[in-house]
């Protein structure tokens, strides 16, 4: 059976997961806070026909090799934890995050998870949580009876509480860093896990040691863009077709030597 097939077919395999991870992308589009992925691949294993360097005489040396791969893979899935665009909300809970950093968000079972989503609510006591009732670590509890909202730059949360002349301090928002942000763990909902990869998480006030600041009635969205990936969708269409054409003429190579014997 000729090697081309089997090369070829993994190469048809590799574009259908590229074009899984731009998909994904492309359905994110407008995810707040959503980070884009890429597709990375590796050559496979390399058959040694000839090895560079043999000797082919008393006194000469080959000065190639003579090598036949086996196709590709697809071995990570890269985060590109670039910035994205702001948009304005004139919501007073909705925060972004303008340079490195993370929102910590506490899981039912205790977990901390890490978001770039900063759309938060207020529960029925007043804390701060995400769209799906997970509270912000360290907890920030808005009295019932707050007028205004404030949350400066650097964190700092306010409220203001009619019959008192100066905003009550509610709390104050932390942020958490890592070494290797890639390296973070996609759980959906907008949340990443650390893993052993990313790092442990360094926490700290917006605007120090690195960390972004905040910006209050802004949310970050998706770093997404489509231009970008409906030029790799092009690229990934067209290597496919090319795979799929280097299978048919093998078959057609196949069955030309087939034919030879009548």
């Amino acid at each position: 059976m000729m090697r081309a097939l089997w090369t070829a077919a993994s190469g048809m395999n590799a574009q259908q997961s590229n074009m899984d991870v731009i998909s994904n992308n492309l359905a994110n589009v407008n995810t707040t806070g959503h980070k884009k992925h890429r597709a990375e691949f590796q050559d496979l294993m390399y058959q040694t026909l000839r090895q560079a360097g043999a000797d082919s005489g008393p006194d000469t040396q080959l000065p190639t090799g003579l090598q036949m791969g086996h196709g590709v893979r697809m071995v990570a899935t890269n985060t590109i934890h670039t910035q994205g665009s702001f948009q304005s909300t004139g919501n007073p809970l909705d925060v972004a995050i303008e340079g490195e950093g993370y929102f910590q968000i506490e899981l039912p079972d205790g977990t901390t998870a890490y978001t770039r989503d900063g759309s938060f609510k207020r529960d029925n006591t007043g804390r701060m949580t995400t769209s799906e009732g997970y509270l912000l670590t360290p907890e920030i509890v808005i009295p019932d009876n707050a007028t205004d909202i404030t949350i400066s730059g650097e964190g700092r949360v306010f409220a203001a509480i009619p019959g008192q002349n100066e905003p009550e301090e509610c709390g104050q928002i932390e942020l958490a860093r890592f070494t290797n942000p890639s390296g973070l763990s996609s759980m959906g909902k907008n949340l990443y896990l650390e893993t052993a990869a990313s790092g442990v998480p360094v926490t700290g006030n917006p605007g120090e040691d690195g960390a972004g600041t905040l910006v209050q009635s802004y949310l970050e969205m998706s770093n997404v863009q489509i231009v970008e990936e409906m030029v790799n969708m092009i690229v990934a269409q067209r290597a496919y077709e090319t795979n799929s054409k280097a299978i048919t003429t093998s078959d057609s190579m196949l069955e030309v030597a087939n034919g030879l014997k009548r």
